[in-house]
């Protein structure tokens, strides 16, 4: 596994890390009979306000009033977003949205960066890379150089093979006894 790999295996490992921390934080409210529906204004504490998702609750007045679904984020003449409360009572609306933010930008570049890297890697894949066209020139001038030497050889031998041809009836000018005689051995293997 290669470096790139590695780096997009260990950012994925904290991403789901970071997320489990903060599914696991939050309390899972369900009930087992369900409650009627109230007025926002009946509530009278943060915990039983935010258990209403239609709720919200400001801190500065100690009010429950009815989420402004006209707005994505609640206006200041309601609640200001740093004491405002929804969902649950340990996180402000600001840090809220600022986590959520953060988590989703985290979550896209991830994916982002796993796409290009992904991508990067089939481009390089797909085409030789230096060291194979570097490997594959040095195959070929060796494969050059034994031809070459190949035919050299193979002049040498003819030459030598015109120089001891069979002419009719015997051997040519040199004998067999005076070959062995200069310490040299017959062409023909004997």
């Amino acid at each position: 596994m290669n470096k790139t790999k590695r780096g997009i295996m260990s950012s994925l490992l904290v991403v789901v890390a970071v997320t489990y921390v903060l599914v696991s934080r939050a309390e899972c409210h369900t009930s087992t009979t369900p409650t009627p529906l109230k007025s926002c204004k009946a509530f009278s504490t943060c915990d039983s306000c935010t258990q209403n998702p239609k709720c919200l609750w400001c801190m500065t007045n100690d009010t429950c009033t009815d989420y402004p679904v006209s707005y994505i984020l609640p206006p200041p003449a309601v609640c200001k977003l740093s004491q405002a409360r929804w969902g649950v009572c340990w996180v402000n609306f600001e840090a809220l949205i600022i986590a959520m933010a953060v988590l989703g930008g985290t979550i896209i570049i991830s994916i982002a960066v796993c796409c290009c890297c992904c991508c990067c890697c089939n481009k390089r894949q797909s085409g030789p890379d230096r060291d194979e066209e570097r490997f594959a020139r040095r195959r070929e001038e060796i494969r050059q150089r034994a031809d070459e030497r190949k035919v050299e050889r193979k002049v040498r031998h003819d030459d030598i093979r015109k120089k001891y041809v069979y002419e009719s009836g015997g051997c040519s000018e040199v004998t067999r006894n005076e070959q062995q005689s200069v310490g040299q051995r017959a062409p023909w293997g004997e």
